[in-house]
């Protein structure tokens, strides 16, 4: 594995190349990474680098919007089947037929949708910033999709704001049921439980902390306490983990896996690099639009407070 990782890290020097991974990589992954992160500090990353390649360890509409913000840079993703089910549940189509039934709302599209779906939405946003982004808007009511229960869970956040939510969803994440938090207080009652907000209503109203994945990592690395049930993906699991052996980090189910996000590995990302494969492109005019959705999710992030 050393060897390998010296020959990705050679090859990156050469071809003046930046690797991006997502915290739900597998952990291997970040030996070799410039930037690891959730969605907001990814695409944060891809719109600041001056790397002639970009390498995004994560899913297809990651690395579409890296190539969107960077649309003069080379970028690969390892494998193209990494791909993201959430996304896949909402098409062009779809999102005409869901605007037309809801007319002159303004629409907000969570980054796990398709360039296309992007292009003809007012602003994107990621489940760190969805609050911030929602409330920006000066609307009472908001299109949100689409992933329906990070859309309620911002609505029950706001309280003054109606969020009509697109019928999407996490697999991964609605794997995780009540039962499955009553029981983990009842087995570690000192043990906070951090929770991602694309679980389901039941389960985040159960929970200690609601927040996105570098939320939940903050939150553990902040806090005083020693044990933690940790209610999203295995990857961020694994991360807390390595990163802090004096605490105790406990996953909600051995289940809750996005394989997805687990094809790449390490001889993946020196394929990818070393023959300069699997490049992604965006249509011009779908990435033109795409461009002011993600641009005004920037702003507005960039733009505030502890943003």
């Amino acid at each position: 594995m050393n060897e390998l990782i010296s020959k990705i890290n050679k090859l990156k020097k050469e071809k003046n190349a930046v690797v991006l991974a997502h915290c739900y990589q597998n952990a291997e992954i970040d030996e070799v990474a410039d930037f690891v992160g959730d969605s907001l500090y990814l695409s944060q990353m891809a719109a600041k680098t001056n790397a002639e390649i970009i390498l995004f360890a994560g899913v297809y509409f990651m690395a579409q919007t890296a190539k969107i913000l960077c649309p003069e840079k080379k970028v690969l993703l390892p494998r193209l089947e990494s791909g993201c089910k959430m996304a896949d549940m909402i098409t062009l189509a779809d999102l005409r037929e869901f605007k037309k039934k809801h007319p002159n709302i303004p629409t907000v599209c969570y980054i796990n949708s398709t360039a296309e779906v992007k292009s003809e939405c007012d602003i994107c946003c990621t489940s760190s910033n969805a609050l911030k982004i929602v409330a920006s808007l000066n609307s009472d009511k908001v299109l949100f999709l689409p992933d329906t229960y990070l859309g309620k869970w911002v609505e029950a956040k706001l309280g003054n704001i109606e969020v009509i939510t697109y019928p999407g969803f996490c697999p991964t994440h609605l794997q995780i049921k009540p039962e499955d938090i009553i029981n983990a207080k009842e087995k570690y009652p000192d043990a906070p439980i951090l929770t991602h907000p694309e679980c389901h209503q039941s389960v985040t109203k159960l929970s200690d902390y609601v927040g996105s994945t570098t939320g939940i990592m903050k939150y553990a690395a902040e806090s005083n306490k020693k044990r933690f049930i940790i209610a999203t993906e295995k990857g961020v699991v694994d991360r807390l983990k390595r990163d802090y052996p004096e605490k105790e980090f406990i996953h909600i189910k051995n289940s809750i896996i996005c394989q997805s996000m687990k094809w790449h590995k390490l001889i993946d990302i020196y394929n990818a690099l070393e023959k300069e494969e699997h490049e992604i492109n965006v249509d011009k005019d779908i990435a033109s639009k795409a461009m002011n959705c993600i641009n005004r999710m920037l702003e507005v992030s960039n733009g505030a407070k502890n943003g």
